[in-house]
């Protein structure tokens, strides 16, 4: 497309509607172009953060990459076509016609399929308006194309003259068992359900094609083709990969290579030092160090030290070692401002004896980058952030060479639960038989979906069902929005060390109105309102008696979980809405001895 059609967020980009996203704009439909159409680099903002630098490179094998944000909106004309490409995509329409007619009692609307060769210059058939099919085909790497029409309805028969499709439609519901496809030349027609059966390989074999990377863009492809709903939640999983900015603890010479990282990242030798030192800039700032040093501190940043440990463990390292204080102190990193409440200042009675300790964080800093993405089922991190080195993604260029990325600054709250709470707690038998049912749902639905993901652990699950629900009750006195507040589950468990991040990061103004860290001298109160409310869901006993290993119901990944209790946004949970179970936090219905908060 050649003219604007619609804007986006930066944050919708690496999310949302990043590289190969299916995406419906005012007047068409298409696919997010991938980063070969996107504007050059020099007029992209660049963003430096080692740390992710060196976990992107270690999670695609792309070499020292960099990370430049989204083009901004055009302030004038001349810049509008410095914004992102999006493909027309699909190629097939529905004319939209009233031919309804009535068959056995019941309504048939038939309406034409046709390609878009066949379409007028202002886009339409005969003067009629059309709209895209939302039916296309896919696989799980990412591939996605146009059904066939023609080889569906004559199950590959070719001997048809190719007279008119229609697609017909039985009732008002739009399910696939009311649609059916036709042939007004041979008379032939097929139930379009039978797509969606990937026994049936209906659709046929995966062409490979990639149209986010151009119109001739494919590759090889073995795998079956799946009917794919444009619209549908399950056509796009981003892989974001996220970290927090951390203070710079390194010696004298780390400090001044990356405060000239822009310029360094890329040196590997002698020579290529020499040349950078042509720099005014570059060479003054290196003159007390010897090429040796600095050389070791540029290899040291890009492949040791914190960037080679799992991502939580480290900002974990980084919380817990905050001085205590009220955070009135100047302030040293504008990226990084935390510290421990005393005791006193929120915990004013009793009965929360597993939080250990709570942490206001009044400035940090979060990066996240778009690593490529996935379809039908979303590829998480583990609870320690991290993404298998041969998980296997779509690419979002041809040939990597930068990845896409947004800077949030905010604020957050961090609750630490006491280890030996945690460990008590798992040592009991009711916790023992709950998470062995919560196990067991895992299993079952790793079976069905052929997966190698882990079971979380309980101290995850605990964690995570606490964090939805303290984030519910922050909510309502923060002044945010459930949607706009964030978590970060740390589980370490070889270290014995828990705790919960809420945050709120964003780039505009909602980043920094302090009133998240404001409410941390209350989390005594917080904590238990959350609590009381997670005691009893307004779906109960429904709620609190699921069995995670139930087949019928088909929620193996929950425990006494509900939209009326637990679920939050999906922006604002890390883990899907997976893994939760308010049995673990509290006694429920059905299920008193499993609880860590015994006495809520």
């Amino acid at each position: 497309m050649s003219r604007a059609h619609g804007q986006l967020r930066s944050s919708q980009i690496i999310t949302t509607y990043g590289p190969g996203a299916l995406i419906d704009l005012p007047r068409d439909s298409g696919i997010v172009g991938g980063l070969d159409w996107w504007p050059p680099v020099s007029y992209l903002v660049e963003i430096t953060e080692p740390r992710l630098s060196r976990k992107l490179e270690l999670m695609t094998g792309v070499q020292t990459p960099r990370l430049y944000t989204p083009p901004p909106a055009p302030n004038h004309a001349q810049e509008r076509n410095r914004g992102i490409r999006v493909w027309r995509f699909p190629e097939w329409f529905v004319v939209q016609e009233d031919s309804g007619a009535q068959e056995s009692g019941r309504a048939v609307r038939s309406r034409r399929l046709v390609h878009r060769r066949q379409l007028d210059e202002r886009g339409r058939y005969e003067g009629r308006q059309v709209v895209a099919t939302r039916f296309v085909r896919a696989c799980p790497k990412g591939h996605v194309d146009d059904i066939d029409w023609w080889g569906f309805v004559h199950r590959g028969n070719t001997s048809c003259t190719r007279g008119q499709l229609w697609l017909d439609e039985r009732g008002t519901t739009g399910d696939l068992a009311e649609l059916s496809i036709r042939c007004q030349g041979c008379g032939k027609t097929r139930p379009l359900y039978e797509a969606s059966e990937i026994e049936l390989n209906a659709l046929g074999t995966c062409t490979g094609r990639r149209p986010w990377l151009g119109s001739h863009a494919h590759e090889d492809c073995k795998e079956r083709s799946r009917l794919l709903v444009r619209t549908a939640s399950n056509s796009y999983f981003p892989q974001v990969v996220s970290v927090l900015s951390l203070p710079d603890r390194g010696t004298a010479v780390e400090r001044v290579v990356r405060e000239l990282w822009e310029d360094l990242q890329i040196v590997s030798d002698p020579v290529g030092l020499a040349f950078m030192k042509q720099k005014p800039k570059v060479v003054e700032k290196l003159a007390p160090f010897g090429d040796s040093e600095i050389l070791e501190a540029i290899q040291s940043i890009k492949s040791g030290g914190a960037a080679d440990r799992p991502v939580k463990e480290v900002e974990l390292d980084a919380i817990l070692a905050a001085p205590e204080g009220f955070g009135d102190d100047p302030i040293v990193d504008q990226n990084f401002h935390v510290r421990r409440l005393p005791d006193h200042s929120w915990r004013h009675g009793g009965g929360l004896e597993p939080v250990q300790a709570v942490f206001q964080l009044h400035r940090l800093r979060e990066v996240m980058a778009l690593a490529g993405f996935s379809r039908f089922e979303a590829i998480m991190p583990d609870i320690n952030g991290e993404y298998d080195t041969d998980v296997e993604r779509a690419q979002i260029q041809t040939e990597p060479k930068w990845f896409p990325a947004v800077e949030n600054r905010g604020e957050g709250v961090f609750v630490e639960l006491r280890a030996s709470a945690v460990r008590e707690w798992l040592a009991r038998p009711g916790v023992k038989a709950r998470l062995g049912d919560l196990e067991s749902g895992h299993q079952r639905w790793a079976e069905e979906r052929k997966s190698e993901r882990l079971f979380p652990g309980g101290p995850y699950v605990l964690l995570h069902t606490l964090s939805h629900l303290l984030l519910q009750a922050l909510a309502m006195k923060a002044g945010y929005s459930a949607s706009s507040i964030r978590e970060r589950i740390y589980a370490d468990f070889e270290s014995e060390r828990y705790g919960i991040l809420l945050f709120t990061g964003s780039s505009d103004a909602e980043g920094t109105l302090g009133g998240l860290v404001a409410e941390a001298r209350h989390m005594e109160s917080h904590l238990k309102m959350a609590l009381s409310t997670a005691a009893l869901c307004s779906n109960d006993p429904i709620c609190a008696q699921h069995v995670p290993d139930n087949s019928m119901e088909r929620r193996y990944l929950h425990g006494a979980a509900c939209h009326g209790c637990t679920l939050v946004a999906e922006t604002s949970c890390e883990m899907r809405n997976e893994y939760l179970d308010r049995a673990l936090v509290v006694p429920i219905l059905g299920v008193e001895d499993a609880a860590l908060f015994e006495g809520a």
